[in-house]
């Protein structure tokens, strides 16, 4: 018996009202979409236009990207202030994260219920570091992100003492040995210099404790002065210290992409 013949409505939702749901498109433009080929589910290309699916369950990408589909995940990030701990609550009362949470409303304005308990930040930087931190309740995406196999690429202004030489570009990608093993940048480029100080950015896949201070040290140019501008394709941009917000849906396909998800 069909479902009009028993009043039973059809199980899941119409792939077309799911993505118009999550923002990807209108209803008639997602509809171009499946019909171009360009949305999978679950790893399949999806052309028929009746296709119902659970949006608590299945995985969806457009043009390659992950879509997020539940309601309660969030995505955002924080222009971490110089002398805040990365943390979401410190025994000791000193400044840290999980107040900036609470002062800018984050908690109330995006959770009910029980999801609050699970925001948390995606790795750290140390107190005296400034610059981009992610904060979601996305537990196997921050677990990804947070995983050294995957070489997420982070970012890094530093104000450092002295004029750096020629050669430390090459020096830092061929490898510097620090107490806990070699470590080697990616990327690394002179932005300004004047006498007595240098200002370089550095792109470094490592996420071992204050690496990128402990590095620079090591080759004779101390850091005056920390902030991490990017985080894969997510970039700080002229995001004001102490603010939050929420990645955009191209930036959250990017991390989704990057961790093979």
């Amino acid at each position: 018996m069909n479902d009009m013949t028993t009043g039973e409505r059809p199980a899941g939702v119409r792939l077309q009202k799911v993505l118009a749901q999550a923002g990807v498109a209108s209803r008639r433009a997602a509809e171009e979409l499946i019909a171009a080929g360009r949305v999978s589910v679950d790893g399949k290309v999806v052309r028929e236009m009746g296709r119902r699916i659970d949006p608590e369950t299945a995985v969806v990408h457009v043009d390659g990207s992950r879509i997020v589909l539940q309601d309660d995940l969030v995505h955002l990030a924080l222009n971490k202030p110089r002398g805040i701990l990365s943390t979401m609550h410190d025994d000791r009362g000193r400044p840290c994260v999980g107040d900036l949470v609470v002062e800018r409303g984050i908690v109330e304005e995006n959770f009910t219920g029980s999801p609050r308990a699970r925001l948390f930040h995606v790795g750290r930087l140390d107190a005296d570091t400034e610059g981009l931190l992610l904060l979601t309740n996305d537990g196997e995406l921050g677990h990804r992100l947070m995983h050294p196999s995957y070489e997420i690429e982070k970012t890094y202004l530093a104000e450092v003492i002295g004029q750096v030489p020629r050669d430390l570009g090459r020096r830092l990608r061929d490898g510097v040995e620090l107490d806990d093993g070699p470590v080697r940048v990616h990327s690394f480029k002179l932005v300004d210099s004047t006498p007595g100080r240098s200002l370089v950015e550095l792109v470094i896949h490592e996420g071992r404790k204050h690496v990128v201070r402990r590095l620079l040290d090591e080759v004779g140019h101390p850091v005056q002065r920390l902030v991490r501008t990017a985080i894969g394709e997510v970039r700080l941009g002229d995001q004001r210290p102490g603010r939050f917000r929420p990645l955009t849906r191209p930036e959250v396909g990017s991390l989704y992409r990057s961790v093979g998800m």
